[in-house]
């Protein structure tokens, strides 16, 4: 039985997310979720996942657990605060023990796979920056079982995900998008990556610091993985089987 469209009761009250449908009315095949960057909204990820439109996909935009001091708006993933003392911007890596744990046992476990009847292999991740983050270290903590896939846009793997979780590679694949110039995904980065999945692939965009895609060359390498990774039952054969 192919999993059911979501609905915000299938999730915890204290997890703030909104829930896009599938284009014209079709099976939620599949289930994307969305993390937003550092100092961000669940609001621009919605609206990221209805301009996407992916066949036979639902998204999930969800809002980072942690609101910005000093009443600044936004929201961030990590389990503390630390500020640069010469920069005075945040430290992006404080560690995602408690995001990793909504996006992994609520969001996933439990809302998506035991109450709507998803397998894992049918949940992707898209996360930009710090959400990125969050994604890589869910996927690299779902023991015996891969996602369907996770895409990071200039997120890298944090300093802080447990050992345990390098103990066997990941067979969820993953895409990370990156600047050539500027980028918080560096050569240490991508090493880590591979010491914790199996299949990893690097694409690297012309530009001087990470950002969300901007044109459609940058978008192209996301769209072809999500076409690789992304379930369909159009056109198949009622009774038929998919072989992986």
């Amino acid at each position: 039985m192919p999993g059911r469209l979501p609905t915000e009761s299938d999730f915890a009250s204290t997890i703030k997310l909104s829930i896009t449908p599938p284009p014209s009315s079709q099976q939620p095949t599949n289930i994307l979720i969305l993390l937003h960057g550092l100092g961000d909204t669940n609001v621009s990820f919605k609206k990221l996942g209805q301009q996407l439109s992916l066949p036979e996909t639902a998204c999930i935009a969800v809002q980072a657990p942690m609101p910005l001091p000093f009443d600044l708006g936004g929201f961030h993933w990590g389990d503390d605060m630390i500020f640069d003392q010469n920069t005075g911007e945040m430290d992006v890596d404080t560690g995602f023990k408690t995001s990793t744990i909504i996006i992994l046992d609520s969001i996933i476990r439990e809302g998506l796979i035991r109450k709507c009847g998803y397998k894992s292999r049918e949940i992707m991740i898209f996360g930009f920056a710090q959400g990125g983050m969050v994604g890589l270290q869910a996927a690299a903590e779902l023991e015996g079982e891969e996602l369907g896939g996770v895409v990071s846009v200039g997120g890298a793997l944090s300093l802080s995900l447990p050992l345990k979780a390098l103990d066997k590679r990941s067979k969820t694949p993953v895409l990370v998008c990156k600047a050539s110039k500027g980028s918080a995904v560096s050569d240490s980065a991508v090493s880590k990556l591979k010491d914790a999945f199996e299949f990893v692939e690097i694409k690297e965009w012309k530009r001087n610091a990470d950002g969300m895609p901007s044109n459609r060359e940058e978008m192209l390498p996301i769209m072809q993985f999500f076409a690789r990774r992304l379930r369909s039952t159009r056109g198949v054969p009622a009774g038929s089987v998919e072989l992986t």
